[in-house]
């Protein structure tokens, strides 16, 4: 073996005056089957055999630099042949079919930080599909969850030159997804192409690689665009526009010194400026004052001002993909786009991250993949506006609107225009490229990283689950159109909503004419369920208006208006220091649809006996409040 490769590296010498198209193939075996890795000539100066006769090794620098990138063990290689590059009327552009990426890091360094990039040589092989592609880049850790508790680690690999990649178009910057909770590899997928069907602008698209790192098989992975202002990603103007996201990771409460984030001044959301890039204090406080334009806007349920600022197709399509995929991510928020082109509106999109969706067991976050349970779960419930029947406690700049009638009735129209083909047109798509999957790639991703669940009572021998991509793949077909038809019964039958237009007072202006006190019990060990409610005076509080109020609202701990994060029409979650929050770090709550009966809990994570938190609620007539002030002692 060696002998041979020997002879063929030494045939490098007289290949030097080739075309710059010349490839050399260097083909290995993995799990019985052939693999190619194309390297193209033009890049190195030199190939040679290493001194022990152990690596094969090309060069991209002079040997007396040291600048190794391309080292591949003599053990895994088999033969070296020499090609030209496929000519486009030679390209067969089949995109289901599941193509090979190798990553060489310099020095073989492992790759364990997402803040760290490193030097790598990538090389595809197109299979005759699409061109093969050699180049160098640099490569690091991507994600959150997958890359904190999950063995098969995401990444993000950028080029030295703009590229394209197997049919995608050209860019440098690039993501491999994981999916490794995701059995069937197809939920993000699904997600790309019903958001596509739907129409949602510069949707994400797939190709499925299996990924040598370094000479290790790691997986099958999902290649995707990486989200970005640029002419073959969201092209707007990369001046004047504006990429931002819905992300608590990367809002002020998780990334607290990235100075590119701030929590929205009415509804209190986590926003993450994306593009531009290293904007001044001033620039973000100016991004965050007209976004509160908008906020208002929502809040009073004005149609004709949120259409004139926002695109409500995008907006109706980014609602109700999440409700139909279960995706309860828009709950934190988290990954949840929104770009903003020079002089144009706010607009939804690119769609990303869906492996929380289809009914995901959160219990099992870090050990299970069961998903498709239950088709019945709904995220808005079945009167978004109060929250009725909902699941999750949905911050209600995603349910506002659902208050007007205008809103409500294109939300029913769109929804009925693609409620058929929903279903069937995403679905063809998603099998095509499970088809490609099933040519062997999910066997030898599953026997790589095996998919398991272990379960059981501790005094109990633990329970095996082993999860099957294909079987997976029919739970998801099959939870799919039992949701599309309930939804089809849920989204008609939404109240209608009104043409009201709910009057926003400028908080300055807010006059406080009478404050009332309450304190109650709350019982630590009965958590998110109380038995009692807290009841108010409602003469008390419309004599001091002069009439019934218009709005109850909960207040920060200094006095201004907070977010309601509560599930109900009125309430928030309350942290520790008072403020408003989300449940992951509330303390106590308030909850209601009624203006004078209110619902409490604590948080048992978050409260211990003996607390004692007081907190404000607030009602409001015009210019005029009522305030109460609610003291919990957790007992």
């Amino acid at each position: 073996m060696k002998r041979k490769l020997l002879l063929t590296v030494w045939a490098l010498s007289f290949c030097w005056g080739l075309n710059a198209q010349e490839w050399i193939n260097v083909h290995r075996n993995y799990a019985g089957e052939p693999w190619t890795i194309p390297l193209q000539i033009d890049q190195f100066l030199q190939f040679d055999i290493s001194d022990d006769e152990q690596t094969l090794r090309g060069y991209t620098l002079d040997k007396d630099e040291e600048e190794l990138i391309v080292p591949f063990s003599m053990e895994s290689l088999d033969s070296i042949s020499f090609s030209k590059a496929i000519t486009d009327e030679e390209k067969g552009h089949n995109k289901y079919r599941v193509f090979t990426l190798n990553i060489t890091t310099q020095d073989d360094a492992p790759i364990v930080e997402k803040d760290v990039w490193l030097n790598c040589h990538l090389s595809f092989d197109g299979k005759g599909e699409y061109s093969n592609f050699s180049g160098t880049g640099r490569i690091r850790g991507r994600g959150n969850s997958t890359w904190e508790w999950y063995d098969k680690k995401p990444y993000k690999f950028k080029l030295d030159t703009k590229s394209k990649l197997l049919g995608l178009e050209k860019a440098k910057n690039w993501n491999l997804l994981a999916n490794y909770r995701d059995v069937t590899d197809m939920m993000n997928v699904m997600a790309f192409e019903t958001a596509r069907w739907l129409g949602m602008p510069f949707t994400n698209h797939t190709r499925f690689v299996e990924v040598f790192l370094n000479g290790e098989y790691i997986g099958v992975y999902q290649l995707t665009e990486k989200v970005e202002i640029h002419s073959n990603r969201v092209n707007i103007d990369a001046e004047g526009g504006l990429l931002m996201s819905f992300d608590k990771d990367d809002g002020p409460e998780l990334s607290p010194d990235a100075g590119d984030n701030f929590m929205s001044k009415v509804f209190g959301l986590p926003m993450c400026v994306k593009e531009p890039e290293d904007l001044s204090e001033e620039q973000i406080d100016s991004i965050r004052d007209a976004f509160a334009v908008l906020e208002n806007a929502i809040k009073a349920h004005d149609y004709e001002k949120v259409e004139s600022m926002v695109d409500i197709p995008s907006f109706i399509s980014i609602l109700q993909l999440h409700e139909y995929l279960y995706n309860v991510e828009i709950d934190a928020p988290r990954s949840l786009y929104i770009f903003h082109d020079k002089d144009g509106k706010y607009t939804f999109g690119p769609v990303w991250d869906w492996d929380a969706g289809f009914d995901f067991d959160w219990a099992t976050m870090t050990t299970g993949h069961t998903f498709f349970t239950d088709y019945r779960e709904l995220i808005y419930g079945t009167d978004p506006l109060n929250g009725t029947g909902a699941a999750y406690s949905i911050n209600h700049f995603f349910r506002e609107m659902f208050g007007n009638k205008t809103f409500v009735s294109k939300y029913k129209e769109a929804w009925a225009a693609k409620s058929d083909s929903m279903y069937l047109k995403p679905w063809k798509t998603v099998q095509k490229f499970a088809d490609g999957l099933n040519e062997g790639a999910y066997d030898r991703d599953v026997a790589r990283w095996p998919l398991t669940e272990t379960t059981g009572w501790w005094w109990q021998d633990p329970i095996v689950k082993n999860f099957v991509p294909a079987e997976e793949l029919e739970k998801m077909s099959t939870w799919l159109q039992r949701r599309k038809a309930y939804l089809d019964g849920v989204i008609a039958a939404y109240p209608e909503g009104t043409d009201d237009i709910i009057e926003i007072v400028d908080p300055d202006d807010i006059q406080v004419v009478k404050t009332i006190q309450k304190t109650q019990a709350c019982e630590y060990a009965r958590g998110y369920s109380q038995r009692g409610e807290i009841a108010v005076s409602q003469s008390e509080v419309e004599t001091a208006l002069g009439g019934a109020p218009t709005a109850l609202v909960p207040l920060n701990a200094n006095g201004e208006e907070g977010s309601n994060t509560a599930g109900k029409t009125y309430g928030a979650w309350f942290a520790e220091n008072g403020n408003t929050g989300a449940w992951a770090i509330g303390h106590v709550y308030i909850e209601s649809n009624e203006l004078y009966s209110w619902a409490y809990g604590c948080h048992p994570d978050n409260c211990w006996y003996n607390d004692t938190h007081t907190v404000t609620m607030q009602y409001r007539r015009g210019a005029k409040a009522v305030n109460v002030v609610v003291t919990f002692n957790i007992n």
